[in-house]
């Protein structure tokens, strides 16, 4: 698990943005109030919305649940 300070992060409020698979960065439940993101592979998408104000929330394949605040490149 890799975790590191969110800071001005604004991406991930899109659903078609986030394709299975793909490597992203999410706030867990438990990390929103220090920020921390944790990193993983989309295993599956969880937001029915096209879009969120706080991001879309995925599965990881790790199992950890959170909402995107970034991707990976």
């Amino acid at each position: 698990m890799n975790h590191i300070k969110d800071s001005h992060i604004t991406e991930g409020r899109t659903r078609s943005q986030i394709r299975y698979a793909m490597d992203v960065g999410i706030v867990l439940k438990e990390d929103q109030s220090t920020g921390y993101i944790t990193y993983g592979k989309v295993q599956k998408i969880l937001t029915n919305a096209a879009t969120h104000p706080h991001g879309i929330k995925v599965r990881l394949s790790s199992g950890e649940v959170g909402r995107v605040k970034e991707f990976v490149k």
